[in-house]
């Protein structure tokens, strides 16, 4: 049984900065990528950013030079730093692991910006 736990998340002002943490365990076959989607009230699920077992990374434009995926393969960990934060940055965060068999995601975790 493969389980994610996300952190980090909460309430900050505009401009302000979090750091979301994401922690994979159970029988963990070969990952192929991880990253952060995010879901507005009334919105499709989106790609926020992902992060590849050779650590390419890939952002959406709208968070592009903000934010910064990284990950800790030791630790089966990835990382969310977000900076700059806008209202529109305002979702449920989730954190998703593809293996070379299945897709996983966790039960999310609340930003809201604002002042």
């Amino acid at each position: 049984q493969v389980q994610l736990v996300e952190s980090g998340g909460g309430l900050v002002q505009p401009g302000g900065s979090l750091r979301l943490s994401c922690v994979a365990s159970g029988l963990i076959r070969r990952v192929i990528v991880m990253g952060w989607y995010r879901q507005a009230p009334g919105e499709q699920r989106e790609l926020v950013a992902t992060i590849t077992s050779g650590v390419s990374t890939n952002y959406a434009d709208s968070v592009k030079g903000r934010f910064t995926i990284a990950r800790d393969s030791a630790k089966n960990t990835v990382y969310l730093q977000m900076n700059s934060l806008k209202p529109e940055d305002t979702a449920v965060y989730y954190c998703n692991m593809k293996t070379s068999t299945l897709n996983y995601w966790g039960q999310g975790t609340q930003v809201t910006v604002s002042s």
